[in-house]
């Protein structure tokens, strides 16, 4: 890959990025609604409400908690230019991680109980997915040979047909990462929550535009992953990669709308079952196979 195609790669994820996971949040509503019985709010509301917020008279509890968010936000977007412009996959990795740990620090910088509260679930949450994430780059590596996405685009093999377990693992903890039912106990998307926006609760106007800002370019990110198991050096393979990322796309969907949030203990043993269950036998295989 030439670095004027990286360069290309790396602008188009930061300017349509936010389009297209806005957009999907959008139908996300609409579908979730029509599971529940009702009509639903416009395809173009999550764009509405990001506005609303920018608009918003600028308020922040301490000059820290805007610091953290803004990097927060910087860190997500430096995790997608380094994926979409075909670098390391491991360094992506590393470089969301640390992103986590400043929206846990801005969250931390308040005096709230709520945030407090929502805070010490979303270290749990951290927890329960950065063993997977982390396995998932060490796979395709055994798989590929290559920790770097654009050599695992462009391979031969077929990510999905030697990582199915990592698979299977990686779209688990998609549940949690997402913020969906029945994993959202750090903070949700839903008013009700018990924890009243945990994490996120003193954050409010562009602070909170920010972190939506945030999760947004984060979830393309995710959805990229999720695309890398499907596609290789056969063109035809990105057909592969949009139907697997709709479908991914509509099982968190239909998981949101069924279950009910469970306590973070079983969130926990559920997602290290699953990592060490699923992640780990595919691990063994794979190193037979190299053997």
């Amino acid at each position: 890959m030439t670095v004027q195609t990286r360069i290309i790669f790396a602008i188009c994820y930061i300017i349509l990025a936010p389009f297209v996971i806005g957009l999907l949040d959008g139908f996300d509503r609409k579908v979730s609604a029509r599971m529940q019985g009702r009509k639903g709010p416009s395809v173009l509301q999550p764009f509405y409400d990001l506005k609303k917020l920018f608009e918003k008279e600028f308020l922040t509890a301490n000059k820290a908690q805007l610091f953290m968010v803004k990097s927060y936000l910087c860190f997500i977007l430096l995790s997608g230019v380094l994926f979409f412009a075909g670098f390391d996959l491991l360094m992506v990795v590393f470089s969301l991680s640390t992103a986590a740990m400043f929206l846990v620090l801005a969250s931390t910088s308040t005096h709230s109980p709520y945030s407090s509260q929502g805070t010490h679930r979303e270290l749990v949450q951290m927890m329960a997915c950065e063993p997977m994430e982390l396995l998932v780059a060490v796979g395709f590596y055994l798989a590929m040979g290559t920790f770097k996405v654009s050599e695992i685009a462009v391979n031969s093999k077929l990510g999905v047909m030697y990582l199915p377990g990592f698979l299977v693992g990686f779209i688990f903890i998609l549940t949690i990462k997402f913020r969906k039912s029945p994993f959202d106990i750090s903070t949700s998307h839903h008013a009700h929550q018990e924890v009243i926006k945990g994490v996120t609760a003193e954050m409010v106007g562009k602070e909170y535009a920010y972190v939506t800002l945030a999760e947004w370019y984060e979830n393309a990110i995710l959805y990229g992953i999720i695309g890398l198991f499907f596609i290789n050096s056969n063109p035809l393979s990105i057909i592969g990669v949009v139907v697997a990322i709709l479908c991914v796309w509509f099982l968190e969907i239909l998981i949101d709308n069924t279950s009910a949030r469970v306590k973070w203990q079983l969130m926990l043993k559920l997602a290290w079952g699953v990592t060490i269950v699923a992640a780990g036998m595919n691990l063994f295989l794979l190193e037979m196979i190299k053997g």
